[in-house]
């Protein structure tokens, strides 16, 4: 295959991100702009790209789905035997990355990851539709696998070990996860490539530090 470059050029002109006006602390800003995200029916906002390592400092990315946020941090659920499940484990620092193409805005979060409680991952595994309960069970998660065929006999097979939908127990194996960012960045596209950066990250005390950076 011949070698190929691509030349599409966009300029960013919807809007600015200033010292002024943003929230004082970053998860009262990422609500800001994830309530305008949902207001201007960005396809599924809370997609997020989740960013693991190895110990040795080998990455993977994968896009994963918010599904909660607040002064304690950003969760997700997943099986805790999947391939990010296991460099967590192994590495619990993680970044996540949104971007929402439609407003010209970026969000990156870095910082330490821990388990959710059983409390929480019970509740949210409570709240999935029941296919997706049953899903739980019957994925091996990031495991080499026959074929489809084999992933469906194995979802018929827990389907059929659990007909009750009130009663799917949530699997040890599955629950969530909760970054707790150290560090938020959040871009907004600027014309000339201008770009504005607005840093907030941790000091020794806990609080926040507001900076810009250069784009």
């Amino acid at each position: 295959m011949e070698p190929r470059a691509t030349h599409a050029r966009k300029e960013y002109e919807q809007g600015a991100l200033d010292e002024a006006t943003v929230a004082a602390e970053p998860i009262r800003q990422f609500a800001v702009w994830y309530d305008a995200a949902v207001a201007a029916g960005v396809p599924e906002p809370e997609a997020m790209t989740l960013s693991t390592a190895t110990p040795d400092g080998r990455p993977s990315a994968r896009i994963v789905l918010l599904r909660g946020f607040d002064p304690r941090g950003f969760c997700f659920f997943t099986n805790y035997e999947s391939h990010k499940g296991r460099e967590l484990a192994a590495n619990p620092h993680a970044a996540l990355t949104f971007h929402w193409a439609d407003l010209e805005r970026q969000v990156r979060i870095e910082g330490r990851v821990e388990r959710t409680t059983p409390a929480e991952s019970d509740a949210y595994f409570a709240s999935r539709p029941s296919t997706s309960r049953i899903g739980a069970w019957s994925s091996p998660q990031s495991a080499v696998i026959a074929d489809r065929a084999t992933l469906e006999d194995l979802f018929a097979r827990f389907r059929a070990e659990h007909p009750d939908d009130a009663a799917i127990p949530r699997p040890d194996h599955w629950g969530g996860f909760r970054l707790v960012p150290e560090r938020i960045e959040f871009w907004q596209g600027r014309p000339s490539r201008l770009h504005d950066r607005l840093q907030f990250r941790r000091d020794a005390s806990g609080g926040w530090i507001l900076e810009r950076l250069a784009p």
